[in-house]
């Protein structure tokens, strides 16, 4: 080798060993199922933490709404592994199925085994618990969207091949009958959900111009009409009404201050002062203060940052896949989970109107913990198909095996005898 080969070769850049890892078939497996357990034990901390007042001053313990959460974060753990094992093909058999289930619950809100929250009828009463039919809707909407998307080709270029299969019989029912029960906030994240499926799948642009404008009008009327939801806008607008914290704005109001109590280190896992009563749904769509309050804007960051990674985790998994299941699927939730992070943080520091969403992973609340799961759970059986991610994960030695390794055999324990 000659000595101008060899300097070349010292001075040639070599490929981090980082950058080696994240080209590995299993990073998008392994950032999926991270970043959702890191949020689930994240948010079970700030659960208990942010509702141990409000218990108490209920009189009830103060870790009963902990307690609860961790029950749905141990149901839910069952089910994203459970739907981790699914293949692609079980998911597309199973999106009818979901759609029928969800709509028919969803008109169940309307008997008298529904109940109204916070002026919203969209609950079930089921026994000892409490479901929200509209959270599986959302897997059935992209369950179903994807399949039939999948199966159109060049002819969802056609606005009719777009409207007629997905958006007026199947989308529009599923939000219409959501609105009936007066959750807007919801039917906006379900018209995220839809927007993301027909855009991935190849809708033309100049549809969502028009159907922008049509939503924007259905969105205004709706907000005309109640005068609840007027309010709100109202409200949101008012100068006066942002700064008073004892009027109708006090629960933004008292989320900025548990922000701007926090400062940059916050005062301490616990220590918060805007739970004790000042600060509404403390332990759920205003959790984000509380983080905020108590641990500063690292805990602010680590939130951001996590969803963040989740939502690349995600985009990852859409331009690696050849399945268009997959990819419209994939999108769908992805829309989801960063479309209602955005209108919950967005609302608890003053930028969006409160429209009560939780912070999906974080916020306390079974029925989203548990959906939430079952779509990231989708999305791990969608990883383990990318090439050569199944053939790792099996190759694997569990741990159950590799520590019962280190211990003794039984030929080496009869030799000491």
């Amino acid at each position: 080798m000659s000595s101008a080969t060899a300097d070349r070769d010292r001075t040639a850049p070599r490929a981090l060993p980082v950058i080696g890892k994240l080209e590995s078939p299993v990073t998008t497996y392994y950032l999926i199922l991270g970043t959702m357990t890191t949020l689930v034990v994240f948010g079970l901390v700030m659960v208990f933490s942010a509702s141990s007042v409000t218990s108490l001053l209920g009189g009830d313990p103060s870790y009963s709404v902990f307690l609860r959460q961790l029950l749905f974060a141990v149901v839910g753990a069952v089910v994203a592994r459970f739907a981790a094992r699914l293949t692609i093909r079980w998911w597309k058999r199973l999106a009818v199925p979901l759609l029928g289930g969800s709509v028919l619950l969803q008109l169940l809100v309307f008997t008298p085994l529904g109940y109204e929250v916070g002026g919203n009828r969209n609950w079930l009463d089921v026994g000892p618990i409490s479901v929200q039919p509209a959270e599986l809707a959302k897997v059935a909407l992209v369950l179903v969207g994807a399949v039939i998307f999948a199966n159109k080709g060049r002819l969802v270029s056609r606005l009719g091949h777009a409207v007629v299969p997905y958006l007026l019989p199947i989308a529009s029912t599923v939000v219409v009958l959501v609105l009936l029960g007066k959750d807007l906030g919801t039917a906006m994240v379900m018209l995220l959900i839809v927007a993301a499926v027909l855009a991935v799948a190849g809708v033309p642009g100049r549809f969502f111009a028009g159907a922008g404008l049509f939503g924007a009008a259905v969105v205004a009327l709706l907000v005309v009409q109640s005068s609840n939801r007027m309010a709100r806008i109202t409200n949101f607008l008012s100068v006066e009404c942002r700064s008073d914290p004892n009027g109708e704005c006090g629960q933004s109001v008292h989320g900025l201050y548990a922000l701007a109590d926090g400062g940059w280190w916050g005062v301490g896992l616990g220590a918060s002062k805007e739970k004790w009563a000042w600060l509404a749904e403390a332990h759920n769509d205003f959790i984000f203060a509380v983080i905020g309050e108590e641990l500063g804007l690292p805990g602010t960051m680590v939130i951001l940052f996590l969803f963040a990674l989740l939502a690349w985790a995600c985009y990852r998994l859409v331009v690696r896949t050849q399945d268009r299941f997959v990819r419209i699927a994939t999108a769908g939730i992805l829309a989801w989970l960063l479309g209602q992070a955005i209108i919950n943080i967005g609302a608890v520091i003053g930028l969006f109107p409160v429209v009560g969403v939780p912070l999906p992973l974080v916020s306390a609340g079974g029925s989203s913990l548990v959906t939430t799961m079952l779509a990231l759970g989708m999305l791990l059986s969608f990883a383990r198909n990318e090439p050569g991610c199944r053939q790792l994960l099996d190759a694997r030695p569990s741990r159950i095996r590799a520590s019962l390794a280190i211990l003794p055999s039984r030929s080496l324990l009869r030799r000491g005898r």
